[in-house]
């Protein structure tokens, strides 16, 4: 078969799950080790998992990062492209008619109602999956205790960026003083675990003063495509630790985004096909129109293709890395911390009487006790929101 027979396959397939692909990551490699593996025969068991792992050492939305992995195997570097480009495409053309609809008649009581109904999902939704995640990630007492500390630091406020770095590097100095160690070592590793208090002042007075600087930031197309660019850089575990970003700059620091704008990107992200990243797409659109949402498109999902072109080389030598495994691990606890706390806050804003909060318990019942397709809950939390609002 010729190259260009081969990116037709991977478009047509791309572009396929891009518009059926509901239910998250989980979902979205699910149904590629369908096409790819079993019907299609294009990779062994064994292959396909490896491309899992190394999507999880890389930044980034791993579902779109596989679809990219699957396309450079496939058909090189010009297949690296169209599989990526094909699985965003449909996401983000349905996200972007969502937005404009929502620009347009997100006063209506309709669409107020389908997303009242839908918030109090999305928290069950982020609940599941932090929840398996945590069962995957947290192996260790060590491990615990540094998402713990995590936690308690992005409730003070410290700044998301620098939690990942110092709990990867954490993580990495205990194991690494821990191999060279006697079991003797212990307590010292425990004391560790909480920064000095000199460091800890002078870390919350350096946030501060980039959060008061910038505070001051006028919006432009420029800026909103380097902070996407950012995100998609050092954006470490779940798609949904992408909250905590958002929130964070967008919302407390830049006052680009309303609290609940940003809960309503995240819904619509939620009942729409595709990777959760396209959240981005609708806030660009939300802050610069058409344009605002193919750059914050492109700065958040650039990386990706980056950093698959150039991990593959590279990811068995870092799997056979004990300091750079022990680094990842850090980094993902603290990414579960921060989706933590970002589903605590904005729970307080979705949960709002017993209505919500029974969709929100009826929701965690059917994701966790019967495993449904999380489609399932959100497409009943918008039926029953429209139905509340036409009732009331």
């Amino acid at each position: 078969m010729s190259r260009s027979d081969r990116l037709q396959e991977l478009a047509w397939l791309f572009l396929k799950l891009g518009t059926i692909g509901f239910g998250g990551p989980a979902a979205h490699i699910a149904m590629m080790e369908e096409e790819v593996v079993r019907r299609r025969g294009w990779l062994s068991h064994e292959k396909f998992i490896d491309l899992v792992g190394a999507t999880n050492l890389i930044p980034g939305p791993n579902s779109t990062e596989m679809a990219i992995h699957i396309g450079h195997t496939r058909a090189g570097f010009p297949g690296l492209f169209v599989a990526g480009a094909c699985f965003i495409l449909p996401a983000t053309l349905i996200v972007t008619v969502c937005a404009w609809a929502y620009v347009r008649f997100g006063a209506l009581p309709q669409v107020d109602g389908i997303l009242y109904g839908v918030k109090p999902v999305i928290i069950a939704i982020v609940l599941q999956a932090l929840s398996g995640l945590c069962r995957t990630a947290v192996r260790t007492p060590l491990l615990a205790g540094v998402g713990i500390a995590a936690a308690v630091f992005s409730f003070l406020g410290v700044n998301e960026l620098l939690l990942l770095l110092v709990a990867g590097l954490l993580n990495a100095a205990i194991r690494r003083v821990a191999g060279k160690s006697t079991r003797g070592s212990s307590a010292g590793i425990s004391a560790g675990l909480a920064p000095p208090a000199s460091t800890s002042v002078a870390v919350s007075a350096g946030v501060a003063a980039g959060a008061a600087t910038a505070a001051t930031l006028p919006f432009g197309l420029w800026p909103m495509f380097v902070f996407f660019l950012k995100v998609g850089s050092v954006l470490y575990g779940s798609g949904y630790v992408l909250l905590a970003f958002l929130r964070a700059d967008l919302v407390e620091r830049w006052h680009w985004l309303s609290e609940g704008q940003l809960l309503d990107a995240v819904a619509v992200g939620q009942i729409t096909p595709g990777p959760v990243f396209t959240s981005a797409t609708f806030i660009g659109y939300l802050l610069g129109g058409a344009s605002g949402a193919a750059v914050a498109t492109a700065g958040i999902f650039l990386p990706a293709f980056v950093f698959v072109a150039i991990s593959g080389p590279l990811v068995p030598r870092m799997r056979r890395s004990p300091l750079a495994a022990a680094f990842l691990d850090g980094v993902n606890i603290a990414s579960l911390a921060l989706i933590a706390v970002v589903t605590w806050r904005l729970g307080a804003i979705a949960l709002v009487d017993w209505l919500t909060l029974s969709l929100a318990v009826l929701s965690g019942v059917l994701l966790f006790r019967f495993k449904l397709n999380s489609a399932w809950p959100v497409g009943i939390g918008a039926l029953v929101g429209l139905i509340q609002h036409l009732a009331f």
